[in-house]
């Protein structure tokens, strides 16, 4: 597999360590990125970041990317970005999930960044991860129905309205300690 623009030494080293569990490999304005099974992300990410001639020592993003009205086999893409500080390479990884089963293996073990991204994920698009010490809302609040940044989101919805509640610290205000011009 010829990948233009790319460092063909990384994609040659990448697909040393991985072998088989790559799917997919590509390459786009000299990113690489390369396809997986979502049972194995866990393996691969412990790989990238362990392995001494790769060096990946920075999990950048996690993100989704929602496929709804493609001709796809699988509703949605959890993408994985990857960087090396002392290298200076970075890797998208990717993993195809359809929608009737959108749970992924949590890496937030391997990555504690990873806690608040697939959190983030899981809040905006639905995505659950397995093994997640505490997958909960993070941006919307636990009373939002529904996942906004799923494209069949509809755009014009309600949300329930939630009371505010009275806490004794709104009422205490601190009179500021200003000169007086007087």
């Amino acid at each position: 597999m010829q990948l233009q623009s790319v460092d063909s030494k990384l994609a040659d080293e990448i697909k040393e360590v991985l072998g088989e569990v790559i799917d997919e490999m590509t390459a786009y304005r000299g990113d690489l990125t390369i396809f997986i099974p979502k049972e194995e992300i866990n393996q691969v990410a412990l790989i990238l970041r362990d392995d001494k001639e790769l060096k990946f020592d920075q999990m950048m993003d996690l993100t989704a990317v929602d496929y709804l009205n493609y001709d796809y086999n699988y509703r949605f893409e959890v993408v994985y970005h990857f960087f090396s500080l002392e290298l200076g390479h970075r890797l998208r990884v990717k993993v195809k999930i359809p929608e009737n089963d959108a749970l992924v293996p949590s890496i937030s073990d391997l990555w504690l960044c990873a806690n608040w991204y697939e959190r983030e994920c899981y809040d905006m698009y639905g995505i659950s991860f397995s093994g997640h010490p505490d997958l909960t809302r993070i941006i919307m609040y636990d009373g939002f129905e529904g996942h906004p940044l799923r494209k069949d989101y509809p755009i014009h919805r309600e949300q329930p309205l939630l009371e505010l509640k009275d806490i004794p610290e709104r009422y205490n205000y601190r009179k500021p300690d200003l000169p007086s011009y007087e």
